[in-house]
């Protein structure tokens, strides 16, 4: 194994760390009796997604959010997460020097689209239901808004530091 995939698979998992914590117990807020919750674990799944390789940004997002699942007691979300957060990450490019660039400004509202709507589909089918889910709907939009701030606040501040430049520099000039 190469020094840059092993590099690739230790910030897959440190970013599915952080997406887990962030998801599973800070900001975690219940919502409804769902078994939903408000999180603000997609603004790192974001970042993953902006820093990491396409594949790599999928598997950080579906680990993250399905051991988030796993240990906050949401189990029956576990298969939506693994087929949502992939979804969301892939609206996100790790290309160029900074974080913030047009492309993923424009997967901010694309992938709060793809969550909300991935919940309500999931929710529908879950339980059965296809009006219902519409209560969770805002909760799901709130998070994704709430994510993507701090997305767009930690990305500007990273961007300042020249960390993505330096980092793909570093990974360039090993082997």
């Amino acid at each position: 194994m190469s020094h840059r995939s092993s590099r690739l698979l230790v910030e897959t998992a440190l970013f599915a760390s952080i997406i887990a914590l962030t998801t599973a117990y800070l900001f975690h807020i219940p919502l409804g009796s769902n078994g939903g919750y408000l999180h603000l674990g997609d603004a790192f799944l974001y970042l993953a997604a902006s820093f990491l390789p396409k594949p790599y940004a999928c598997a950080a997002g579906a680990l993250g959010g399905i051991l988030a699942d796993l240990s906050s007691g949401a189990v029956m979300w576990m298969l939506p997460t693994a087929l949502i957060k992939p979804l969301v990450a892939l609206c996100f490019t790790a290309w160029g020097n900074k974080l913030i660039c047009w492309r993923n400004l424009l997967a901010l509202p694309a992938g709060a689209a793809i969550s909300v709507l991935g919940y309500y589909v999931a929710e529908a089918l879950i339980f059965g239901n296809w009006v219902a889910p519409m209560a969770s709907m805002w909760g799901n939009l709130v998070q994704a808004l709430g994510s993507s701030v701090i997305y767009l606040a930690a990305a500007l501040a990273l961007d300042r530091t020249g960390i993505k430049a330096r980092l793909q520099s570093a990974s360039a000039g090993t082997r």
